[in-house]
């Protein structure tokens, strides 16, 4: 049976369009990204909508207030977790915020990056495949399938 977690995934844009805010998972040894670049997000509650969710987590995490933000698209990443759970992340690009970042969380320091390096960054394998759709200029959202086993990804295909 098929019961994936729902989670969200933000890239918040700077005022230029230059840069994304990122998280440096760095805070606790134990976090299966520790080390890693991510953006922001986590698990939808239930009685929230995606929305909502991705709303929420981009406050508690960076502190900031989406004003605009974009759907860019879905992944279906099955067997993604430490014990191969399945995953349903809904990822969005955020265009607009009210208020200053802050500089750590629970999970790391927040930092500016410029998209265009971001792919040298520290992240997860799979993240290399779909960062680029985030930040294409396509309105047209993807829909992608990125099976993972033992922390790697086994393929990736997506559809606009």
């Amino acid at each position: 049976m098929y019961t994936p977690i729902i989670g969200t995934l933000g890239y918040i844009l700077s005022p230029s369009g230059r840069e994304t805010l990122l998280v440096h998972r760095i805070a606790r040894k134990g976090d299966q990204h520790f080390g890693k670049y991510n953006g922001l997000g986590g698990k939808m509650e239930a009685g929230e909508d995606v929305f909502t969710c991705m709303t929420r987590e981009i406050r508690e995490e960076s502190g900031l207030i989406c004003t605009a933000m974009q759907l860019r698209g879905t992944i279906n990443w099955t067997g993604f977790g430490p014990q191969g759970e399945d995953w349903l992340g809904f990822v969005f690009l955020i265009t607009a915020y009210e208020g200053e970042p802050i500089s750590r969380n629970s999970e790391g320091e927040l930092l500016w990056h410029p998209v265009d390096r971001l792919l040298d960054l520290p992240m997860w394998e799979g993240d290399r495949y779909f960062l680029p759709l985030v930040f294409d200029g396509d309105p047209r959202p993807f829909h992608g399938y990125m099976p993972y086993q033992g922390g790697h990804p086994l393929s990736w295909t997506f559809r606009r």
